[in-house]
């Protein structure tokens, strides 16, 4: 789980790295935040034992960053990471992509299939377990990093722990630092979620892929779904009888406006980086990776666009996948671009 840390001050300045939640204070990374204007204190932002930030941010579908901003479990996320399931609810007789959704009351919301919200409840530090493993042959180094062996480590480790039959818990267990450090992150799933609300695409995605991936972006990208849970709060499967999820904590949207010097920081799950990447790895990148998506795909997004354009039905049954397909076309244009730009 990360962070990326802003601070706004003139001139604009950025503080990048790779800021884990759990090592705020090992990394000094809470002193620097509270140097540019910061107020709260590391556990009031990851506190494995207590409420804290984290109960109020999480995991949203396949990787995006959300936040809840009620005690009754509303979660505001991008319209982009909400598109899948605003395209799922549409259709050509009630098509949300293009008109929007708004749910006027709980019987309204949508429930949505195959969608999750996740919670960390904790993050542990396993390096020792796996480096023991390895010194006793038990693994190699190179097997440290296989899918499989993670995977049964992390149950391994489940099922010795103090969590093992909490409702929802799934163990995930990474390596970071290429290796260096190994961390059990302990999430809870819930899997009743419902969508609210999104804007009209010509709002939520104003600007198409002209001005995706480009700064100044002017758009209103965001959607808005509901956690649902069991009687006792519990992750469960889809129930009518489900109730919205009472939140430990949730986050307050001021109208006060900002003002110059405000601190401002960003808390949330990128899913991976490549800051590490070799002078090769980053040419590999470009000529191996990039060029042959950009050249392939813009090829199969002209063969979806025509087919799209001549049918509601097909636009609709194809926009998530057209969506998906741009959007790192042209993530792999403004690299490559921004890598021979700058001389990298």
């Amino acid at each position: 789980m990360l962070i990326a840390l802003v601070g706004i001050i003139y001139p604009v300045k950025a503080d990048e790295g790779m800021w884990l939640l759990q090592l705020m204070q090992e990394q000094h990374s809470i002193d620097m935040m509270k140097k540019q204007g910061l107020k709260l204190d590391a556990l009031d932002i990851y506190n494995p034992n207590g409420v804290s930030l984290k109960d109020a941010v999480g995991i949203f579908g396949g990787g995006c960053t959300s936040e809840i901003i009620s005690s009754e479990g509303l979660v505001l996320t991008n319209h982009h990471c909400g598109y899948s399931s605003i395209q799922q609810h549409s259709s050509v007789e009630h098509d949300y992509l293009t008109e929007g959704f708004w749910a006027m009351s709980r019987d309204e919301e949508l429930p949505t299939s195959d969608l999750t919200f996740i919670f960390i409840e904790r993050i542990e530090d396993i390096t020792d377990v796996v480096n023991a493993k390895i010194a006793t042959n038990e693994i190699t180094e190179s097997e440290s990093f296989t899918t499989s062996f993670l995977t049964n480590l992390a149950k391994e480790l489940h099922q010795k722990s103090d969590l093992k039959d909490k409702k929802g818990i799934v163990p995930q267990a990474l390596p970071f630092y290429a290796g260096n450090s190994f961390y059990l992150i302990y999430r809870k799933v819930y899997s009743d979620i419902r969508m609210v609300a999104a804007p009209p695409s010509s709002v939520g995605q104003f600007g198409g892929e002209t001005d995706n991936w480009m700064w100044p972006r002017h758009t209103g990208d965001f959607s808005i779904f509901r956690i649902y849970a069991d009687q006792e709060g519990e992750p469960a499967s889809y129930s009518p009888n489900n109730v919205p999820l009472k939140t430990k904590k949730h986050l307050s949207i001021s109208i006060k406006g900002l003002e110059e010097g405000d601190y401002t920081m960003i808390m949330g799950f990128p899913g991976s980086t490549s800051r590490y990447l070799t002078v090769s790895e980053v040419k590999e990148r470009m000529e191996a990776t990039n060029s042959p998506r950009i050249r392939i795909r813009e090829v199969r997004q002209a063969v979806l666009k025509e087919v799209m354009n001549a049918s509601d039905k097909i636009r609709i049954q194809y926009a998530n996948k057209y969506a998906s397909s741009s959007n790192y076309w042209k993530n792999s244009i403004g690299m490559n671009k921004a890598i021979i730009d700058n001389n990298v």
